[in-house]
């Protein structure tokens, strides 16, 4: 190996050493103070975030585990307990009920969108739709995402907004959007 080629092999693995010693300071996003690794489904890693507790637990009631564990890939915007607090008293615990299945069920399949919608992703296509971007969920109602600045709203059917708080929550699986308030899909 001439001295010109052994540069450039120095370069190139010192410039992979310093990708991927930046990826590993990084770490994993922290979801409410627990660490969220690429590695593991939406499933394995929703249940160790503190501040997701009520999405699991609607998430097992309505017997999605299984589906939030499956290939993929899904975009997940995750209500918080906070989101869920807003609501209604009463709405969650009557929600989670066996005979509320096929209704808890359409609002948790209303915050999943087949497919990887990174942040990045929504914003390019909210910039080229005029400001919003216009997706269909699992449950098969339509959400929006509009470009609210530098952040991002979701829109519910009755016009209510979600600000993504934490953005691109990797998974195996897809992508998770921590939100602040829950969606709500057209009930009839």
């Amino acid at each position: 190996m001439n001295r010109s080629s052994s540069l450039s092999l120095a370069l190139v693995l010192a410039g992979s050493l310093a990708a991927s010693s930046a990826a590993f300071a990084k770490g994993p996003v922290m979801v409410g103070g627990a660490p969220m690794y690429a590695n593991k489904t939406i499933a394995e890693n929703a249940p160790e975030a503190p501040n997701l507790t009520t999405l699991v637990a609607a998430v097992k009631a309505a017997g999605l585990v299984e589906t939030l564990g499956s290939k993929g890939p899904f975009t997940v915007f995750a209500p918080t307990n906070r989101a869920f607090d807003k609501l209604p008293k009463g709405t969650v615990a009557t929600l989670v009920k066996p005979e509320n299945k096929a209704k808890l069920t359409g609002i948790l399949t209303y915050h999943v969108v087949a497919g990887d919608y990174s942040a990045a992703r929504l914003m390019r296509e909210a910039k080229a739709g005029g400001g919003e971007v216009h997706l269909k969920t699992v449950e098969g109602e339509p959400l929006t995402v509009k470009l609210d600045g530098r952040k991002l709203v979701v829109i519910d059917r009755a016009g209510h907004g979600a600000t993504i708080q934490t953005p691109d929550v990797k998974q195996s699986n897809g992508v998770v959007h921590v939100i602040g308030s829950v969606l709500m899909p057209k009930m009839g």
